[in-house]
């Protein structure tokens, strides 16, 4: 069966209330693109930073209805609960049915970290691998992190270079688990997950069910996060949230700990270390790839 997709270019400041219009009016699904990207590798989705949403300055919302739905009566009724949108930037367009997760998987493949690090899609069984391979099997469902984006694979290779073994790991910003799972199955005795999203904590649980390591990982939000003093720390979020919660994070971890942030572009990688360094971090260090950066150290 197809579907009806409407296609909106609107400034970040409507997200909420045009979300919001859109479920109301029935859509079964909504996504977010970079409006100013031309392909769709160009729109890398931002994980959330904790407590926010941030956005690109302009975005493009895809909705999808059913295809029997009155169209003009949709219209009607969006600019109607939005009367800021431009009517010229609203696209309407069938789109035809078919198996997403099977699409999906078929762009998901198996992935390598560092020397012995692999990410597989849940459905495909790893063959060939070294005896020394450390595999993760993951399912991102509805949560950020499939170990596709530049900062999550930054953090999978410095993961994997850490002596975990015993260790207690801090995944700050966890959204599917990935990086929590991750330090498990290199030898972490236990893991925090935080998020903000309650489907990440989903996904994180389901994860760590499906690599078997669910009784050493705790998920919480992070107003209900308690006060650990862990041996490891990793941040995947954003600049912004790296630089409002670095006492927070600090604090959580042991005298010596070691820590590595990611989710942050080149150009904001040296106010972010330096903020680090004004707090007593030490041993910092700026990795890059593609537009994105890890800042790793200890604290002090």
């Amino acid at each position: 069966m197809p579907f009806l997709e409407l296609a909106l270019a609107l400034p970040s400041n409507l997200q909420r209330r045009a979300e919001q219009a859109l479920e109301d009016l029935g859509a079964l699904a909504v996504t977010l693109a970079d409006a100013r990207a031309d392909t769709p590798d160009e729109s890398a989705i931002y994980e959330p930073g904790v407590g926010e949403t941030p956005l690109w300055a302009t975005l493009c919302m895809q909705a999808l209805f059913a295809a029997e739905v009155d169209r003009r009566g949709l219209l009607a009724a969006l600019f109607e609960l939005l009367p800021e949108l431009a009517p010229e930037l609203v696209e309407v367009r069938e789109v035809p049915d078919q198996d997403w997760t099977r699409a999906w998987m078929d762009r998901y493949q198996p992935m390598r970290f560092g020397q012995r690090l692999w990410v597989y899609p849940w459905n495909i069984e790893p063959a060939d691998l070294d005896a020394d391979a450390v595999v993760l099997r993951m399912d991102p469902g509805l949560a950020f992190g499939s170990g596709t984006h530049a900062t999550t694979a930054l953090c999978l290779e410095w993961l994997q270079a850490q002596d975990l073994r015993g260790k207690t790991v801090l995944d700050y910003g966890c959204g599917s688990g990935i990086l929590a799972i991750a330090a498990l199955k290199l030898g972490a005795a236990s893991a925090i997950g935080v998020d903000n999203d309650p489907q990440a904590l989903i996904a994180s649980r389901d994860n760590a069910e499906r690599n078997e390591v669910a009784a050493q990982l705790a998920v919480h939000a992070p107003e209900a996060l308690p006060a650990p003093r862990c041996d490891v720390l990793v941040a995947n979020i954003l600049a912004a949230p790296l630089l409002q919660l670095a006492p927070r994070l600090l604090a959580a971890l042991a005298p010596g700990a070691a820590f590595a942030l990611s989710g942050v572009l080149v150009g904001q990688a040296e106010e972010v270390r330096a903020h680090y360094a004004a707090l007593g971090a030490v041993g910092l260090d700026i990795a890059r790839r593609e537009d994105w950066a890890r800042i790793s150290g200890r604290r002090g």
